[in-house]
């Protein structure tokens, strides 16, 4: 494929990431709306939040594959088909039922079009430029969590219905995408073993499990902080600045999502090893400063911890991806980025439903002075092998796929998630 003949197919599955993952993050400022409107508790929300991490993980583990064997067009559109139609059930819902339902039809729609989504972005790298997906898969979600939190800030501040409204806009969005996927090339060849590929498995190819193990700890804490950002942060906002209005606890997350996508693109010529290290080192600064909000009763402080939070985690998932992705063949890149996909949304899903259950049996205070706890000492342990790979790679000359794939297109290397 020419390099003109590959923009027109890049750009639409780089608006597709960025759409699933806007649509992740849309319910986040509107969960005041709905404690409000239906009385829903911390561990409610959590639910409803979890219920979207839960459905993705269960699509990733058993469409992860599939879109290398039917083709990513195929998948492609059949998720977005469905994403539709859980934007449709979220615009009508009338309770937390409802709510979980439309959330767990969204997961699983998420999950397999992210991988067809990635894979495909895999599938259209330059031939010089090995490692532009992972800086692409890496930066898109990131952006999109950013804007769908914007934008449904501002569907609550100033458009009638926001929860109906948002989810119809976003549900228009999907059907005009399908409809553009259909009229796009197919980037893979498929092969048979489509039935097969359906059993639940996580695969992570041979090449990539070094540097799987060396970042997958770092992976776990900036989702995991990610998380309760995502989930409770909302929530947090009151509790420091009672009298913010309400659309500063969504404008947190956004600032948290604007910074993760900012650090990728910052970051875009520092080794894979070297962010992510970096990236595990500013979760323990970002941890002290939503305390330091929590005490001090400054909405300044949760506003420069969640943006220390978001450089955190797109350094982490910057130079993380780049490190799995480099050295896989093509026949294993959709399942080694569903494996890195369950590795992340199981780390932001169950320590969030975690802290729902924390805020209702002690308090949101209580709840996230042990969150920063826990996210701190992940991070603390992710720090050793990290360390220890560096080390080893200042003694030694450079070697390793990863490496050598970011030396050799630093000034465009680069992941994730959602919501």
């Amino acid at each position: 494929m020419t390099p003109t003949g590959r923009r027109l197919p890049l750009a639409l599955h780089v608006s597709v990431l960025i759409a699933l993952l806007a649509a992740s993050s849309a319910p986040t400022p509107l969960y005041p709306v709905y404690q409000d409107r239906w009385g829903l508790s911390a561990l409610t929300v959590t639910v409803v939040f979890s219920a979207y991490a839960l459905a993705l993980l269960a699509a990733l583990l058993t469409t992860g594959a599939l879109s290398g064997h039917l083709g990513r067009r195929p998948v492609l559109i059949g998720s977005l088909a469905l994403e539709a139609v859980a934007m449709a059930v979220l615009a009508t819902a009338d309770g937390a039922g409802a709510l979980i339902a439309g959330r767990l039809l969204q997961g699983l729609a998420t999950g397999a079009a992210t991988s067809a989504a990635g894979a495909a972005l895999v599938d259209l790298d330059p031939p010089g430029r090995p490692c532009r997906s992972a800086l692409t898969n890496s930066i898109a979600p990131a952006a999109g969590m950013a804007a769908g939190v914007l934008a449904a800030t501002l569907f609550v501040r100033h458009a009638p219905g926001p929860t109906i409204t948002v989810y119809l806009t976003l549900m228009v969005v999907f059907l005009l995408q399908a409809a553009a996927v259909a009229l796009s090339p197919e980037t893979t060849r498929p092969h048979p073993g489509a039935w097969r590929s359906l059993r639940p498995r996580v695969a992570v190819s041979p090449p990539a499990r070094r540097a799987f193990l060396i970042s997958g700890g770092g992976v776990v804490a900036v989702w995991a902080l990610g998380g309760f950002y995502s989930s409770l942060g909302p929530a947090f906002v009151p509790l420091v600045a009672p009298g913010a209005p309400q659309a500063a606890g969504g404008m947190v997350f956004f600032a948290l999502s604007l910074s993760a996508a900012l650090t990728v693109w910052i970051t875009r010529g520092l080794r894979p090893l070297t962010a992510t290290l970096l990236g595990c080192a500013a979760v323990p600064a970002a941890v002290a400063l939503s305390l330091t909000g929590l005490h001090l009763f400054s909405l300044p402080a949760v506003f420069a911890a969640a943006l220390s939070a978001g450089a955190a985690f797109g350094a982490v998932a910057r130079g993380s991806l780049s490190m799995v992705l480099a050295p896989v063949p093509q026949p294993d890149r959709s399942t080694t980025l569903a494996a890195y996909h369950v590795l992340s949304y199981v780390a932001m899903s169950l320590p969030a439903v975690g802290a729902g259950v924390l805020t209702q049996l002690y308090g949101l205070r209580t709840a996230a002075h042990l969150y920063a706890a826990l996210v701190a000492l992940l991070a603390a342990a992710a720090l050793l092998p990290l360390a220890v790979a560096a080390f080893k790679l200042r003694r030694e000359a450079p070697g390793g796929h990863a490496v050598r794939c970011a030396d050799r297109v630093a000034p465009l290397a680069q992941g994730a998630a959602a919501v």
